[in-house]
């Protein structure tokens, strides 16, 4: 079943193009967009959240036209977390965590026993609850960004949506991270749709593989077939061997090709 598709998707922004994109992205499954610096990895995953209207084409989201849905339905059915390095008001995790609850809530309605579950499963599945009563702003990055998900989470939609969420830490809470969406994918069966700049990581955690240059759509699938050397040569300009142990690709740079 695809949790996501596209059609004939085109945007025109000033410079930049996304031009005829037409993707399939498998339900329950982790799926990585990846490519260059501005290939139109994040325009794509702004399109599909609907923060970006495209100029033609169509977005489905489980096979309903994505333009159908209310604003309501939407937040219900899809959640986004955007990149973020700007400052959060004074806010404890839990209190951070409970703004995603917003779609299911009326304006200055007090949280109920399923918010209150909600938000406490968000925060059993991310490994938060220990952080629940600390201020936001006092934690690590990999701690805050394991909050923000939280967030995503407690919105309790079936598809999450993360634009490159392991930028801006090291590489142990990159890690981190990315064991931990691995195991809500498995434990929750949950589709999640990220925006990554490592092809090893991208490679090993992910189920499926999205890759663009210049706002087209490249090639598409199982990381193993997708990543080899004259793929690393045509989206990345750059020759590398390649080989794969225990699904884990080891990709050794040669030389850069000339631009």
């Amino acid at each position: 079943m695809r949790a996501i598709e596209t059609k004939q998707i085109s945007l025109d922004v000033g410079m930049f193009q996304l031009k005829d994109v037409n993707i399939s992205i498998p339900a329950g499954k982790i799926t990585a967009i990846v490519g260059p610096n501005g290939s139109g990895k994040s325009t794509l995953l702004k399109v599909l959240t609907r923060l970006v209207r495209p100029d033609h084409g169509e977005v489905y989201i489980l096979d309903r036209l994505s333009r159908s849905f209310t604003s309501l339905e939407f937040a219900r059915t899809v959640s986004m977390l955007t990149q973020s390095k700007s400052a959060l008001p004074d806010l404890t995790v839990r209190e951070l965590i409970t703004f995603g609850r917003s779609p299911h809530k009326r304006m200055f309605v007090r949280m109920n026993e399923e918010d209150e579950e909600a938000v406490e499963w968000a925060m059993q599945a991310t490994g938060t609850k220990r952080l629940e009563h600390r201020m936001f702003h006092t934690l690590s990055g990999g701690e805050q960004q394991k909050a923000r998900i939280a967030m995503a989470l407690a919105q309790k939609t079936g598809i999450i949506l993360l634009d490159e969420p392991t930028t801006f830490l090291d590489i142990a809470h990159q890690l981190d991270v990315m064991e931990m969406l691995q195991k809500i994918n498995l434990e929750y069966r949950m589709t999640i749709v990220m925006v990554l700049h490592d092809l090893q990581q991208a490679a090993h955690y992910c189920h499926y593989l999205l890759a663009m240059k210049n706002g087209k759509l490249v090639t598409s699938g199982e990381p193993r077939h997708v990543i080899h050397a004259d793929f690393l040569k045509q989206v990345y300009q750059i020759n590398a061997r390649v080989s794969f142990e225990d699904e884990y690709p080891i990709i050794i740079p040669m030389k850069t090709l000339p631009h």
